[in-house]
């Protein structure tokens, strides 16, 4: 008895890499023109742009986790405060270099999201995010009560600035330099994954799960690792605002960096690539824009947000596509 193939006769095609259009080179290009203004002009800005690419990083490690595999995570900014708490204590209470300080912390914390994402991620939806809410709020707590390490609400002062083998970024110009240096590799190391074979599984897995299942790929060990490196970026992200800063409290990893990061991240567009860099820029500078407004600066803020959310319900990177000519049927 014959059997029928099933294997199609044309040579295998390797996926298509995700590629930038024009209108997002173009944001990219803005983004690098304003980067450059605060470089030149110096002063406040320089903090302000130090900040977004703090949080830009932060961002690229929610997008993998919540753009690419379609899960939901609130409590990415306990991952934060172990990185910043890690950087802190091993810097000004063991004389640790700033960078091998950073290293360990993203250690411990990729190692603790391994440990409570296990559990966690066979949890689905609302309850997911609930899950990771509570871990957030959990940390956060842990940061004010554990005072005998974490010194309270009196915080972490004297954090040495970024730098290794003796050498230190004490420059605020050169400090935001070698942030847009760093992001940039995140955002490299970020596309490489979302490229390789394990990124096209998250995707698939955000398309269904059970879909995904069935060809073959193990959705809860892609979870994981999706969840783990995610955790990395934002104890990364805490350990560079500790030594950008040099001084950190429980406040700055509080519930409100969830809701910070969550507005860069859909401001941006979740799931694009270059979605976290635009919406950390776009939503640090938006408050200083309407700083003039005095008391409905905040009112100006949340109508600006409210009008990209209903006319770009998916990000500003995706805006391109608006300008973008429409095939013709049957092409």
């Amino acid at each position: 008895m014959t059997s029928l193939s099933i294997t199609s006769l044309k040579p295998a095609v390797p996926a298509a890499r995700a590629q930038l259009d024009w209108f997002q080179i173009g944001l990219l290009a803005v983004c690098g023109v304003l980067t450059a203004g605060a470089l030149i002009y110096g002063g406040y800005l320089l903090t302000v742009f130090q900040l977004a690419m703090i949080y830009g990083i932060f961002c690229i490690g929610l997008n993998f986790f919540m753009g690419y595999t379609g899960q939901a995570s609130f409590g990415q900014n306990a991952f934060a405060c172990i990185g910043g708490y890690g950087s802190a204590i091993l810097c000004v209470q063991y004389g640790w270099e700033p960078a091998l300080a950073l290293i360990a912390s993203m250690a411990v914390a990729g190692v603790a999201a391994l440990i409570i994402g296990y559990p966690t991620l066979r949890l689905r939806g609302h309850y997911l995010a609930m899950a990771t809410f509570s871990l957030g709020l959990i940390t956060y707590d842990i940061s004010i009560q554990w005072t005998s390490l974490t010194q309270g609400y009196m915080g972490y002062s004297g954090i040495p600035p970024l730098g290794i083998a003796g050498f230190e970024i004490e420059s605020e110009r050169w400090k935001l330099v070698a942030l847009v240096v760093l992001l940039g590799l995140a955002f490299w190391i970020s596309q490489r994954m979302r490229d390789s074979r394990f990124g096209r599984g998250l995707r698939a897995i955000s398309g269904s799960e059970n879909g995904a299942a069935a060809l073959g790929i193990r959705v809860p060990r892609f979870k994981l690792i999706a969840f783990v490196i995610a955790a990395l970026y934002a104890s990364a992200a805490g350990s560079l605002f500790a030594h950008t800063v040099g001084f950190i409290s429980p406040e700055v990893f509080g519930p409100q960096m969830s809701i910070i990061t969550f507005t860069m991240l859909y401001v941006g567009g979740v799931g694009t690539m270059i979605g976290p860099i635009v919406g950390a820029i776009v939503a640090s500078l938006l408050p200083e824009v309407f700083r003039g407004v005095g008391r409905f600066q905040d009112i100006a803020y949340a109508v600006v947000l409210l009008g990209m959310l209903i006319y770009a319900p998916k990000g500003l990177s995706t805006l391109g596509k608006l300008f973008r000519p429409r095939k013709e049927k049957g092409a």
